[in-house]
């Protein structure tokens, strides 16, 4: 993916207590990026998570499997952008690609991290699978600058 075909853009200064013994931020702490971007997604199609999804759809989404590549380090003070969008819709499931890129003090020119999580959508009592909200699904779709795949 291009950076253009992320409508979600989430920024963040990484701070010193991310930072490990090799003066490069600590690997789990990308996840917290990814996790703070995620949150920001739902913002922007305009449901809130968790609180206005749970709610207004009486399921809540868990994580199935997460993948992250690190092709990069940030360093403390850095600036960042974490991309997200929505790569594809199951029937119960979303794919969510993740990017994140150093934008100060010298943008670079690659990402440092690339990453695929897959959420499923299921009913918090019974934590079964659950088809995704139609409206949700709605929301996705108008929100991505490039379609989300579907099955």
């Amino acid at each position: 993916m291009a950076k253009q075909d992320y409508n979600c853009v989430h920024r963040l200064r990484v701070r010193w207590a991310e930072v490990d013994m090799q003066k490069v931020v600590f690997n789990g702490h990308y996840l917290t990026y990814i996790d703070t971007a995620f949150a920001e997604y739902f913002r922007a199609i305009g449901v809130a998570y968790p609180e206005g999804y749970v709610d207004k759809y009486a399921n809540d989404i868990f994580l199935r499997k997460a993948a992250v590549e690190y092709l990069g380090s940030a360093r403390y003070d850095e600036e960042l952008a974490v991309h997200c969008r929505v790569a594809k819709l199951g029937r119960s499931s979303m794919t969510f690609q993740f990017e994140i890129w150093r934008e100060r003090p010298d943008p670079s020119p690659a990402p440092l991290i690339t990453a695929e999580l897959v959420y499923v959508n299921a009913d918090p009592k019974t934590m079964k699978p659950a088809p995704l909200p139609e409206d949700v699904r709605a929301r996705v779709r108008s929100h991505e600058r490039t379609a989300p795949a579907e099955n």
